[in-house]
């Protein structure tokens, strides 16, 4: 990383120099592979003991004229895969957020939001692709209300009976109901980030007390990773499950043919929701999103089906064509 090294002492206007800071890119990188969706992570050395999984990062250097150029090449570079579809997610700047700065300082991080399809990493050791359930396991409603939920909701409502005022306690109630759907509120899939935040808020989780402890198995909170990176990946889930619903970014992870079950399971994979299938297709055909090539799928039981494939026609056709979720059934 790079660090400025400024001094410490007052300016003539009374404004304290800024400290030190250091400034690094960090990638969320998302693929969907059967039907579930993964990141490509690294083991590194977290303010725990030992090792965790953590989000690839490095420093940002001079030699690339700007800081999407700069990822790009330091991705390709240390595991051999290259990004298509990038967008700059947000800057995390918290004081001490990383290790190797100096006490006190700031340690920057542009995050990028990158979508490819999954290739095996290289390079880059001890990297993998992982399914993003496993560190918010209570984000996948696929298969009905997650599990993760009756574990979290009764701790999350003891923590909002806490404070002695009324009107806090009335506040955490109502965040928690618009976060996590209580008390009659919708389940929105995009607030990834504000369920995290809250469950960090709370103490639920060990990112809270320093990212202390290893992942423990079917833990309901999910597994921690290295640093603030399960943030940065709840900031990347949230916005990409809203992209997908009006840009067509999903095609960037899919093969250059594939079935329209395949598209609804990537889907589904990504909004953590089951769809209603001939809605799902009705909304394809309506948006123009896909054509039929000569080929179907062979070798596999059952019925043989239609290959179709992205039509890029569609970019210049439509202001937002993407793929509004229709849920099967309402999450609960």
């Amino acid at each position: 990383m790079t660090t400025a090294d400024a001094p410490t002492e007052e300016g003539d206007a009374g404004w304290s120099v800024p400290s030190p800071s250091s400034v690094g890119l960090v990638a969320v990188i998302v693929a969907a592979t059967g039907g579930e969706p993964r990141s490509l992570t690294v083991r590194m050395q977290g303010q725990a003991e030992g090792r965790q999984d953590g989000l690839p990062a490095g420093p940002l250097v001079h030699e690339h004229a700007t800081l999407e150029k700069g990822l790009r090449a330091w991705v390709e570079r240390q595991t051999h895969q290259r990004l298509g579809y990038v967008e700059q997610l947000y800057t995390f700047g918290d004081r001490d957020r990383s290790a190797g700065v100096q006490e006190g300082a700031h340690s920057l991080s542009v995050a990028y939001l990158a979508l490819a399809r999954e290739l095996r990493p290289a390079g880059l050791a001890e990297a993998a692709w992982r399914n993003w359930y496993g560190y918010l396991p209570y984000e996948d409603f696929r298969r009905g209300r997650p599990a993760a939920l009756d574990a979290i909701e009764p701790k999350l409502l003891a923590w909002a009976a806490e404070p002695a005022d009324a009107k806090l306690r009335r506040l955490r109630e109502d965040r928690i109901g618009l976060t996590f759907g209580l008390g009659g509120a919708a389940w929105n899939e995009e607030r990834v980030l504000e369920r995290y935040e809250l469950l960090f808020e709370a103490g639920l989780i060990p990112e809270a007390q320093g990212n202390v402890g290893a992942a423990r198995p079917n833990d309901p909170m999910g597994a921690p990773m290295a640093f603030d990176h399960r943030r940065v990946l709840a900031t990347a889930i949230g916005r990409l499950r809203g992209k997908i619903k009006y840009r067509p970014v999903v095609f960037e992870m899919m093969p250059p043919t594939f079935t329209l079950l395949q598209l609804q399971r990537t889907v589904e994979a990504l909004s953590g929701t089951l769809l209603h299938k001939q809605n799902f297709r009705r909304l394809v055909a309506q948006q123009g999103l896909v054509e039929e090539t000569e080929d179907v799928t062979s070798g596999a039981a059952g019925r043989p089906a239609r290959l179709v494939r992205f039509r890029r026609e569609v970019l210049l056709e439509r202001p937002a064509p993407g793929l509004r979720l229709t849920p099967s059934r309402r999450a609960p």
